[in-house]
């Protein structure tokens, strides 16, 4: 049985606490969960102690999700896509090119539709979420050249079995083929898709550059992690408490946010260096076909958080 990563208070933590993610204990998301943890242990004098659990050690993101309204877990770090299962508004954040940059999501993560949309999952699920953290760009990679959205039509490309995914390689007229992540590698290897969408950060951690030579820039999803706070912890935290679970989550989120974004700037240049095409492409265009073939209310998202989104400046 995997161990979880326990951190140590200067006095015995009168409540122990589960803090579940899916992220490899190399990156930072599981870095600063660490550092959070340690830092409402001390803002707390030690009364929590928070062990924890990378790399599903606790099961898999639909499984820890669950885990909130089974007790099982107290604390998760998840993608709203997971959220979405609860509450489908909150999936808005999906929708292709909803963000124009990861600048536009950090304002969304302070702006009112954000607070509207956190509390009707909250009012489903019971759940609060206390921060959200900026995961990656989404791009695309292939081993054809591809410079327009026409360039991917017939492009068997893999993404993750939700709606949101499929929008931008339908519009554009590819062939997505859902196909579990352990197996994306070995699926491109092969030939059995010929291309796969994920952020710079996991281009690189899952060597996908390896057997892929062309990265384009499509930058169609912007995402982000919610860290969620079981119902049954946040109604039993003090309001002086919950303040400090606040601010430690919403520091580390920033914290994890500016490693990301320093990681992206530096791998355009690293995976130029290892001889790949790196292509910048006309994002409008891309918009346009995803607003054309797959409307935001069609993809099951709510027109009006779509346009305060669009709005936020």
């Amino acid at each position: 049985m995997a161990l979880p990563f326990t951190v140590p208070s200067a006095a015995q933590a009168q409540t122990k606490l589960k803090w579940a993610h899916v992220y490899e204990t190399s990156e930072p998301f599981h870095t600063q969960s660490l550092w959070a943890a340690q830092e409402i242990a001390k803002r707390t004098s030690g009364r929590y102690q928070i062990d924890v659990f990378p790399a599903s050690q606790l099961g898999k993101e639909a499984d820890i999700n669950q885990g909130l309204s089974l007790g099982t877990v107290d604390m998760i770090i998840s993608g709203s896509s997971f959220a979405a299962r609860s509450y489908p508004p909150i999936g808005v954040t999906y929708y292709p090119y909803i963000f124009r940059d990861p600048q536009h999501l950090l304002t969304y993560a302070k702006s009112d539709v954000f607070k509207t949309l956190a509390k009707g999952y909250e009012d489903k699920t019971g759940n609060h979420i206390v921060a959200l953290s900026y995961y990656g760009t989404r791009h695309t990679t292939s081993n054809r050249p591809v410079q327009s959205c026409a360039d991917m039509k017939g492009l068997k490309i893999r993404v993750p079995d939700a709606p949101a995914y499929l929008a931008m390689p339908k519009a554009c007229g590819a062939n997505p083929t859902p196909i579990a992540f352990a197996e994306v590698y070995l699926a491109l290897q092969n030939g059995t898709v010929d291309a796969q969408e994920n952020p710079l950060t996991t281009i690189e951690a899952k060597k996908f550059f390896e057997v892929q030579k062309q990265i384009v820039l499509t930058g169609h999803i912007i995402d982000s992690l919610n860290t969620i706070i079981s119902k049954s912890l946040w109604t039993k935290l003090s309001p002086e408490d919950r303040q400090i679970f606040t601010e430690v989550t919403q520091e580390a989120a920033a914290r994890s946010t500016a490693e990301i974004q320093a990681k992206e700037k530096e791998l355009v240049e690293g995976f130029r260096q290892k001889g790949l095409t790196v292509t910048e492409v006309d994002k409008a265009e891309f918009k346009d076909a995803v607003m054309k073939a797959v409307t935001p209310e069609s993809a099951g998202y709510r027109k009006a958080d779509w346009e305060a989104i669009q709005a936020l400046r």
